[in-house]
């Protein structure tokens, strides 16, 4: 597997470009440790941002002080990003996952969605978007507890492949993986999509409990408490609760319900301390996939007939039907039961 196309030049997609092109180094042989010029394509939906991150060599508004390596070349035309790639990324946020796919060639190479929720429309997450767009494709989903700028500069970190198709799975890790990158196979996407939407949920559940004051014993609990939850939709969803157990699903959690870097974190941090959830929007120039995913998570357990009280709570606090403060009372007033 050679040419790798990056559809997304956000953060993530932008990191994850460094890293086909560091690994390009040695999938394609370049002499002298330099990797082939062109073996990495990043597309950029707008023309002016392509041009500007082409020429600076860096993704200013997203990922800034990460240098783009020669291999990557950055562009606005689909065309160009993905003639003669072997693999594609699909890194757009799943809200417009479907729109972007309708901009894209209509042949496309195996592709890898590395993004995570679940549709506000139609209640779909990322796979089961691209096989309504694209029947029969070979595909799977990059997913773990993975920041953009660690994976950027380099820092040790792990990720999973999911997918039903285990040529898919040998190739995207034989051409990503690196030292510093562990890929793990496995063929449960379902389970690694669930976990990967339902842990930026709970995320800013964690969030607004350390913004309110609520103390680290309620994160403890909370974070438990929702992974049990999201291992109940996969199994729901013809997942596997051991997926969730693993780097997409309690990996996920660890990092996105603990540090101040994850977005869904920060803004449940800050819905924490009284800021309206629009005020918090305004000031972000990134999606926060939670705040979409929660609404349109619950509706999908719902239709399933799981019972998801975290997610609940936090598709409330965002509608504005109640406070973080009276979430918590509800959900620490529920009847008593068993733990599993």
């Amino acid at each position: 597997m050679q040419k790798v196309a990056v559809i997304g030049a956000g953060a993530w997609g932008t990191a994850l470009a460094i890293q086909a092109a560091r690994t390009s180094r040695t999938a394609h042989g370049a002499a002298n440790g330099m990797a082939a010029e062109g073996s990495v394509a990043l597309w950029a939906r707008d023309a002016g941002r392509a041009a500007a991150m082409q020429a600076a060599r860096e993704n200013a508004a997203h990922l800034p002080g990460h240098r783009l390596p020669g291999a990557i070349q950055v562009t606005h035309e689909a065309g160009a990003a993905l003639a003669g790639a072997e693999l594609a990324l699909l890194v757009v946020p799943t809200q417009h996952l479907a729109a972007v796919l309708r901009t894209l060639p209509a042949t496309l190479p195996p592709c890898l969605v590395a993004a995570k929720g679940v549709t506000a429309a139609g209640l779909r997450l990322p796979l089961e978007i691209l096989a309504e767009a694209r029947p029969g494709l070979p595909a799977g989903v990059l997913s773990g507890p993975n920041f953009a700028e660690e994976i950027a500069a380099g820092l040790p970190a792990a990720a999973v492949l999911a997918s039903t198709d285990a040529a898919l799975r040998e190739a995207a890790a034989a051409r990503l993986a690196s030292p510093a990158f562990r890929l793990y196979g496995q063929d449960d996407p379902v389970g690694a999509q669930i976990g990967g939407a339902a842990k930026n949920v709970v995320a800013i559940a964690a969030g607004a409990v350390m913004g309110a004051g609520l103390g680290e014993n309620a994160r403890a609990a909370l974070v438990t408490r929702g992974l049990s939850e999201i291992a109940r939709l996969a199994v729901a969803l013809g997942g596997r609760a051991e997926t969730v157990s693993g780097l997409s699903g309690l990996g996920d959690l660890l990092l996105t319900c603990t540090g101040p870097g994850s977005r869904n974190f920060s803004l449940g941090f800050a819905l924490g301390q009284g800021r309206r959830l629009e005020e918090i929007l305004a000031a972000r120039n990134s999606v926060t996939e939670g705040v979409a995913t929660a609404p349109a998570l619950l509706a999908r357990a719902t239709a399933a007939g799981v019972e998801m009280p975290i997610t609940e709570a936090v598709a409330a606090v965002l509608a504005g039907r109640v406070d973080v403060a009276g979430a918590m009372r509800e959900l620490m007033a529920r009847p008593r039961r068993h733990e599993v």
